[in-house]
């Protein structure tokens, strides 16, 4: 039975997941669903943050997003699936956040830093395309844990600081109006293994050197040949060291048993076995894992119109307590829903007697 806690996480729709997404963040998610109060968000403002001018193709991206959760076993009937900008409230709750932030928290987050140097080359270009709702994004972020009242966030021990702008945000609301009405996000640790790209670097949709939930086994089987790995070994007969191995090695950690594992190391130490047939046998074992999610997924994707009901079903239990947050949110501030102003005006002075 799922706890009472909620665990909160977002991905950002830029197109098509791959398998550094699945075992970095997915495969824990489907362990949380059954644990926790789970709400998945798919965040489509915040990929307007660096993509604006790619905005057309965000709809179609949170439509393939949705299939990649779909697919590794993310049950809409055990967690809350929805789109960011489906919420309001969550706009509005970062504009009362952002009220309360000072300037020098958001300059500082290195999140931020980060992002602005993948943007620009100098500090021209930077103040070019540094856009005001990129250097919103932290305040942003918080809304988007704070609107649920998110308990937990999952994140790796070396993204911890990106979630203490969150905490900082929610401490500062609650001391300035005297409450405790948001809870300060703890992090939920998870163990990630390191699963680089095809080329050694950083796996990565832009860099080209990944592989899809959604690809073909061909398609599977054609990157895993191109794996850097021990580039030490220059013959088949030559022994090689999966210490060195870059790619293939990390790979067979993450996915084969132990017996395999072990299998491997002694048939590439002892020169028993060359990388290319290495590398085949990696592929053979990566669709193998696959291929379920992927068949699921072809098959969901003949099928949209039930794709759509699951984003609807999940933004409509997203929005009611959206909702309830941004009503209590008001009061907390003693502020008035101009809406309802009758209403809220004899709420708001009961609660001053």
């Amino acid at each position: 039975m799922a706890s009472t806690k909620r665990i909160m996480s977002g991905m950002r729709p830029t197109g098509r997941l791959h398998l550094g997404h699945y075992f970095g963040a997915l495969l824990n998610w489907v362990d949380f669903q059954s644990r926790y109060e789970s709400y998945y968000s798919i965040v489509d403002w915040h990929a307007l943050t660096t993509k604006y001018q790619d905005s057309a193709s965000v709809p179609a991206n949170v439509f393939e997003i949705t299939l990649d959760w779909l697919a590794v076993g993310i049950d809409p009937e055990q967690a809350t699936i929805y789109v960011q900008s489906a919420i309001p409230e969550i706009a509005e709750i970062h504009l009362l956040l952002s009220m309360i932030t000072p300037h020098n928290w958001v300059e500082r987050e290195p999140t931020l830093k980060d992002m602005v140097r993948m943007l620009a080359q100098d500090e021209s270009e930077a103040r070019e395309k540094a856009t005001y709702g990129l250097l919103g994004y932290p305040v942003l972020m918080s809304a988007d844990i704070l609107t649920f009242k998110g308990e937990l966030v999952p994140v790796g021990k070396d993204q911890e600081s990106h979630l203490e702008f969150a905490r900082d945000v929610a401490r500062r609301f609650n001391n300035t109006y005297g409450t405790d009405f948001f809870p300060e996000p703890k992090p939920e640790f998870t163990v990630t293994p390191l699963l680089k790209g095809m080329d050694g670097m950083k796996m990565g949709k832009s860099y080209g050197n990944d592989i899809k939930i959604a690809d073909t086994a061909d398609e599977t089987i054609k990157r895993v040949r191109t794996m850097v790995t021990d580039r030490t070994r220059i013959a088949k007969a030559d022994p090689g060291h999966t210490d060195l191995c870059e790619v293939p090695w990390p790979w067979y950690k993450a996915l084969a048993n132990e017996e395999l594992r072990a299998t491997v190391k002694d048939e590439c130490e002892n020169a028993k076995i060359g990388c290319v047939d290495c590398k085949k046998r990696l592929g053979g074992l990566i669709n193998d894992r696959f291929a379920e999610f992927r068949e699921k997924r072809a098959n969901l994707a003949n099928d949209p119109e039930r794709v759509f009901k699951i984003i609807d079903y999940g933004n409509t239990k997203a929005r009611k307590v959206a909702s309830e947050t941004l009503s209590q949110m008001r009061e907390v501030m003693g502020m008035i829903d101009w809406n309802d102003s009758q209403k809220t005006w004899s709420k708001l002075m009961k609660a001053k007697v």
